[in-house]
């Protein structure tokens, strides 16, 4: 039976109004008795003025509380009332009687702190919530790697006994990461802050793009300082773009103009800007009236930066440093601030050129892209067996397979947007996994080829792949490979904190020519084994390689010792750079002029 909306309240929007109309009549009361109770004359600053005033400046508080619950419960039950309602009328009133009671719920206070009144949380908040959803991933690692251990070593029981017992533990173990992990990722939805999040996301990027504007647009150009930097590095496009990342954050650290020498690109030899917007509106010419290599000094108008593996000496702006003005924001709002960072100079490095945008849109569309959906980066040919080891696709598709089993996706929603530089890759694994919805454009691999790397066609085709890659609910790749990592930062602009919406096959996330940047130990570790190593609060720990199995490897800086340690005893902190604070550009963006 289908009920059609009336246009008129039943008695369940009257009640609504009920509601709402008695929280204003006791808002009425209330804010009359403050008033009755205080001084009649001419303000004054006695101890009774400031108390009544804290006291309406509480009641206004609270029932700003009780007018978001009046709302929310109005908007359950009316909101819906334009709408075609089907099915059983007494089963949608008790689910919307049952999505009152949880929005009561979330805005009640009992059991959990009652947000601060600057509407933002604290940063050991935001911290700890990260820490407790790595931790356990951290966890999951170690117990399904020890299982398996346990798996290959002789049992008293039957082999069949033995598997059996052993896989229905690794099943029960991740039933319980999954609940967990589900169970923490809900707390940032019910806490009151996700409208805080994207707002900060948002003023924040919009400041450090406005200061990227205001440094490459200079007013007068003739007269402006100047950083310039030749795209000649011989290497692929990942690497190539983190050139210009490290040019650019050199620029906007000494406050010079970026001017990118790209003509003659390797890729194309009408240089950066027949396929990406010019870095500058107003400046182009790499003229001044002095010249000087790096590091130069305030009197030389034009500094020439060389690339990253010979600079000397090392510029302090490099990643892993975070600007020292933003970084108590930045800190609190991301669980990893440099990628954030890097990801801010690529939004405004890699503006698509018009002709461009249409080939990334089209592309979109023709694949059917759209989510859910995980990408997956395979690299093979040049790279596979000299920067980094053979993965199989299967070792990809687990982690996929973890992605939508954790997320409940049904078998026929399950998408992934396969990119690799060997077309057989995407043909195997539609073999391989014929129930799942596998994108990918085997042309574009083609092209990848290390014989026809080096064209328009294939520029095209990486910009794409790395364009949906960076647009996927989730990343399945090797951050041994630039691709992966440039896809990962550029991902980080679509979402408030993307930090962990990946899983690497290999390395962990790290810039390439980063300035050195030890981990600390949070917790003391005693070593059990003689592999292992020893920690003790705030030692500084080199990182060589998180083993994704509960453990990662290192150097003890205080003991110069190398060896295991349990990855979650171990902080990665943000590192600080007094980078210029651009204080022509205003913090909000409706003051400037």
């Amino acid at each position: 039976m289908v009920v059609l909306w009336s246009g008129r309240p039943g008695w369940l929007g009257k009640l609504g109004v009920l509601l709402l109309i008695s929280w204003l009549l006791v808002l009425i009361l209330s804010v009359s008795y403050i008033f009755k109770n205080s001084p009649s004359s001419s303000y004054s600053d006695s101890p009774t003025d400031r108390d009544h005033a804290q006291r309406l400046a509480q009641i206004v508080s609270d029932f700003d509380v009780l007018k978001k619950q009046n709302e929310a419960l109005k908007n359950i039950i009316l909101g819906e009332g334009s709408k075609h309602m089907q099915g059983d009328h007494l089963g949608t009133l008790q689910e919307r009687l049952d999505k009152a009671s949880i929005y009561y719920d979330l805005f009640e206070h009992n059991g959990r702190q009652k947000p601060p009144r600057n509407g933002e949380p604290s940063l050991e908040y935001e911290q700890l919530r990260r820490r407790i959803r790595d931790g356990v991933q951290e966890m999951w690692y170690y117990i399904n790697s020890e299982l398996k251990t346990i798996k290959k070593n002789n049992y008293d029981f039957t082999p069949e006994q033995r598997d059996k017992d052993i896989q229905d533990s690794l099943k029960n173990v991740w039933e319980h990461k999954k609940s967990l992990i589900s169970d923490i990722d809900r707390l940032a939805l019910v806490d009151g802050y996700q409208d805080w999040r994207e707002k900060e996301a948002k003023d924040l990027s919009d400041l450090v793009q406005r200061r990227f504007r205001y440094l490459q647009n200079p007013s007068d150009c003739d007269r402006a300082q100047k950083l310039v930097c030749s795209l000649n590095k011989g290497c692929g496009f990942g690497c190539q773009v983190h050139h210009a990342a490290y040019c650019f954050l050199v620029a906007y650290g000494t406050e010079r103009t970026l001017i990118l020498k790209s003509r003659g690109w390797r890729y194309h030899k009408d240089g950066w800007e027949a396929v990406f917007k010019p870095v500058s509106d107003t400046c182009l010419s790499p003229t001044g009236g002095s010249h000087a290599n790096w590091p130069g000094d305030a009197t030389k108008q034009v500094v020439s930066l060389p690339i990253v593996d010979n600079v000397y000496p090392k510029p302090v702006y490099q990643p892993p440093g975070v600007p020292a003005d933003i970084a108590p924001r930045l800190e609190k709002l991301h669980g990893h601030p440099i990628v954030w960072w890097v990801g801010q100079v690529l939004k405004y490095l890699l503006r698509p050129q018009e002709n461009l945008e249409r080939v990334l849109e089209y592309s979109k569309e023709k694949m059917g892209f759209k989510s859910p959906i995980v990408g997956i980066h395979v690299r093979r040919t040049d790279k596979v067996g000299t920067e980094a080891a053979y993965h199989d696709i299967d070792e990809y598709m687990l982690k996929v397979n973890e992605y939508f089993d954790q997320h409940d996706i049904k078998l026929e929603d399950r998408r992934v947007f396969l990119a690799s530089d060997d077309p057989k890759v995407i043909v195997t694994a539609k073999e391989r996994y014929p129930t799942y919805q596998i994108i990918g454009d085997p042309e574009i691999a083609k092209t990848a080829s290390v014989s026809r790397r080096y064209s328009d066609s294939s520029l095209q085709g990486i910009i794409v792949d790395i364009h949906l890659l960076s647009l996927c609910d989730y990343l399945v790749c090797t951050f041994s490979s630039q691709v992966c990592r440039v896809a990962y930062e550029i991902m980080q602009s679509s979402h408030p904190d993307a930090y962990n919406r990946f899983a690497s096959l290999d390395d962990i996330y790290y810039y390439g020519g980063q300035n050195p940047h030890p981990h600390i130990a949070r917790l003391d570790h005693t070593p059990r084994k003689s592999s292992e190593l020893e920690l003790k609060i705030n030692d500084p720990i080199e990182v060589f390689g998180n083993h994704w199995n509960g453990y990662s490897k290192g150097r003890n800086v205080r003991i110069n010792t190398v060896g295991l340690y349990p990855s979650f005893k171990v902080r990665n902190p943000i590192e600080v750079v007094d980078f210029p604070k651009y204080p022509e550009v205003p913090i909000e963006a409706n003051n400037e002029q």
